[in-house]
């Protein structure tokens, strides 16, 4: 898989995709979709299909494909590897999307909750397929939420396909699994890779598996938590595991118009710009580092 775009702004989406198969374009297909990373606190959520024709399904099985969190990493990579050597039949497409883009359409004006952004996205790549030509007559989806309101919605979207939405379809469908395989892999790979946009100091890789009950990483967090500017792009601020560790370590922001009562208890932003007994074990962020600004002795 070729990360080059994401590297280069992984702020937002990324779709990375094979050729389609020529066979594909002529024979009736079969599509699965799944995705990878829609708990963790941390990193990208990976949507991703995978299609083959209805007459080689029985070929995609034979590679042993099944859901991806019952694999290793090793074992998934070379199944991966697998369906690559066999593009002459088998295709896959995928969108990343960014813990930036999925915090910021969770907390915006106008609420997109994870729930839509997860439905929109598999119907996106669906026509995706469908818009390259792609002669898809059967979709199995790994549902979320309830199975039978996402069917019928996927349904009313794409009338001449036959839509089957199922739990666990992962672990019931291999072209599914095969799509969970490319998902799962295609998200690995951008965690490990990742290109911080933040000048953090010595910073520690080991956190652990993202999800938010693991300790790892709760303490990576609260390592990372930038007094004023929070979280790096990296974290879901969204979470509430984000926020909590926000309310506990960062500064408060006090407003012009808050109630007097508010000066009182937690600590106020202003306070982080003042010298004093506060120790700052970090250097400064990169918004002051890039404008010079100082830190002042009053405001």
């Amino acid at each position: 898989m070729d990360f080059s775009e994401l590297e280069k702004d992984n702020t937002g989406r990324c779709r990375l995709s094979s050729p389609v198969p020529a066979v594909c374009r002529k024979e009736s297909c079969v599509l699965g979709v799944d995705e990878a990373g829609r708990g963790p606190v941390l990193g990208p959520m990976v949507y991703a299909i995978c299609y083959c024709p209805l007459t080689r399904l029985a070929d995609l099985e034979a590679m042993k494909v099944a859901d991806s969190k019952t694999m290793s990493e090793s074992d998934r990579d070379r199944l991966f590897a697998k369906m690559e050597e066999n593009g002459d039949f088998v295709g896959w497409a995928l969108d990343v999307l960014s813990p930036n883009l999925i915090s910021t359409s969770m907390l915006g004006r106008v609420k997109y909750n994870l729930n839509a952004l997860s439905h929109d996205t598999a119907a996106g790549l669906i026509q995706y397929a469908l818009d390259q030509g792609v002669r898809v007559t059967q979709v199995f989806v790994d549902t979320v939420g309830l199975p039978e309101t996402y069917q019928e919605r996927l349904q009313q979207r794409f009338p001449g396909i036959d839509v089957t939405v199922k739990a666990k379809a992962d672990a019931l469908y291999p072209v599914v699994s095969a799509a969970s395989i490319c998902a799962k892999v295609a998200r690995d790979q951008a965690v490990k890779n990742w290109q911080f946009v933040e000048d953090l100091q010595d910073l520690d890789a080991d956190y652990g598996s993202g999800y938010p009950n693991d300790p790892k990483t709760k303490a990576w967090l609260k390592k990372q938590v930038e007094p004023v500017f929070g979280f790096p792009q990296f974290v879901r601020f969204s979470w509430s595991t984000a926020q909590t560790i926000l309310e506990k370590e960062a500064a408060d922001v006090l407003w012009e118009d808050s109630p007097a009562q508010d000066l009182e208890g937690p600590e106020r932003i202003t306070a982080y710009f003042n010298k004093g007994s506060r120790a700052r074990p970090r250097a400064p962020h990169r918004y002051f580092q890039e404008r010079g600004l100082e830190p002042a002795t009053a405001l």
